[in-house]
């Protein structure tokens, strides 16, 4: 038998009334300390709902910054990450003839990859909790730095054990990280997608430039010297961000929480409409980092390119993301809610490696890399905007900083995979993991916030 409501009528001063209507299951005394205690509780769902309002429904950057000065913020970030990008990539192509040099086997130089990855993994939340209680800037400068270090060690690297130790120092080394923190501070959330797909073409400007010239710069100079000269690049942003960009700081709603708050990290992770969001970013990103990770050894033992040959596809490859970031992802994200390009994405790339499963040559490749790559360029310009729009403004480097750790979590465990499907399955058992989890995507999206 169900229990009947009891309405109850209470006035501002505790008596008697109908100031206030309560409807419970048990009769409710009229009397000063209902009153007050009702008083309070109202108080604290009206405040915090006027703080999440304030907070998740902003239409502008989350700081005041001059116009003048947010341009010039904005320049020098893009000028960064392509100069970032150009030097990770010298820096990168040197390092398995460095390891090789060092007389590394291939499973060492697996396991320095993997420390790597591991480096980057611890790094990037915590580096995400600095940006957002010490500033962009400090944020951007402390990457910069880390990433000289690490470079510089690399290039003193005469014996193994210092080529691992190189790999330490790159536990903050997360400019890309701090860049996209800038841009989504100064940006607003309707153009946020854009924003950091911008950001993505500087990156890929980079991408294209650098695997050139560190061919040539370890041909002529040695690879040590490779190292050196990315650190020497990396050297020209960090001073060019120390001197030209001002500090501007979010506001700061938990600053008595420290840098390795786990607590707060994690419940980060596990707010409604952000852990949905992972896991579609992790589904997604699981074959796409098994397909990188393989894709030198699919160049050359299933289409038989050469070396050169695998640099031009390369090149097209980055060819086709800066199409995507550059005019793309703006003009879609423009005409389509975020939900709706999560799911043409996800179906997209479901059809295209099912098809990969089934390919016969390399032209064939070459025509599928093009929805392949677009869609993925796409999808991770909107989850990474999509997660930043679930949290405060004054958590959002906490959350790009999770965002990039899922990318970590990727890179570790995409070789071994890669490598077992590859020799036990043969390459079209990746095109077929690519379409069941994308798959998986599709149906998620049914019950995911976004």
């Amino acid at each position: 038998m169900t229990k009947e409501n009891v309405y109850t009528s209470i006035s501002k001063d505790g008596g008697p009334g109908k100031d206030i209507n309560i409807v419970s299951k048990r009769k409710v005394k009229p009397n000063p300390e209902t009153a007050a205690l009702l008083k309070e509780k109202f108080d604290r769902i009206e405040a915090s709902r006027l703080e999440k309002e304030k907070s998740n429904n902003s239409s502008g950057p989350s700081v005041k910054v001059r116009r003048r000065d947010v341009k010039k913020i904005l320049f020098i970030t893009h000028f960064n990450a392509f100069l970032y990008a150009a030097c990770f990539f010298i820096q990168t192509g040197a390092l398995p003839y460095l390891a090789k040099k060092l007389e590394a086997d291939p499973v060492t130089f697996g396991t320095l990859q993997t420390a790597f990855s591991v480096c980057q993994l611890l790094g990037g939340p915590i580096y995400g909790r600095i940006g957002d209680l010490f500033g962009e800037k400090t944020a951007l400068i402390i990457a910069l730095a880390s990433t000289t270090a690490t470079y510089v060690v690399t290039g003193l690297s005469y014996s193994l054990p210092v080529l691992f130790l190189s790999r330490v120092f790159s536990v903050f080394m997360h400019v890309m990280q701090g860049s996209q923190m800038i841009a989504t501070t100064l940006s607003d959330q309707e153009n946020r997608a854009q924003a950091l797909a911008r950001l993505g073409f500087s990156y890929g400007l980079g991408m294209v430039v650098g695997p050139s010239l560190g061919g040539l710069i370890t041909k002529h100079y040695g690879e040590q010297n490779a190292a050196l000269f990315s650190a020497c690049g990396t050297l020209v942003g960090l001073t060019i961000v120390i001197v030209f960009i001002p500090q501007f700081n979010k506001e700061k709603k938990d600053a008595e929480a420290g840098i390795f708050d786990l607590k707060k990290i994690m419940s980060l992770v596990f707010l409604p409409g952000v852990r949905g969001v992972l896991l579609v970013k992790l589904l997604c990103g699981v074959p796409l980092g098994v397909l990188q990770s393989m894709f030198s050894v699919i160049a050359m033992d299933v289409f038989g390119l050469a070396a050169d040959q695998n640099g031009y596809l390369m090149s097209y490859i980055g060819v086709l993301s800066l199409i995507m970031q550059g005019f793309g992802v703006g003009l879609i994200t423009s005409r389509m809610s975020d939900l709706s390009v999560v799911k043409f994405s996800a179906l997209t790339l479901a059809l295209a490696f099912y098809a990969l499963g089934f390919l016969t040559g390399l032209t064939d490749f070459l025509l599928l890399l093009a929805p392949l790559v677009f869609s993925i360029t796409l999808l991770n310009s909107v989850l990474s905007s999509t997660i930043t729009k679930q949290v405060p403004s004054s958590d959002t480097g906490t959350m790009l900083g999770i965002n990039m750790a899922i990318n970590s979590i990727i890179r570790t465990l995409a070789p071994t995979v890669g490598g077992f499907l590859l020799h036990s399955y043969g390459f079209s058992s990746i095109g077929f993991l690519g379409a069941f989890c994308n798959t998986v995507n599709l149906i998620l999206t049914r019950y995911i916030e976004f």
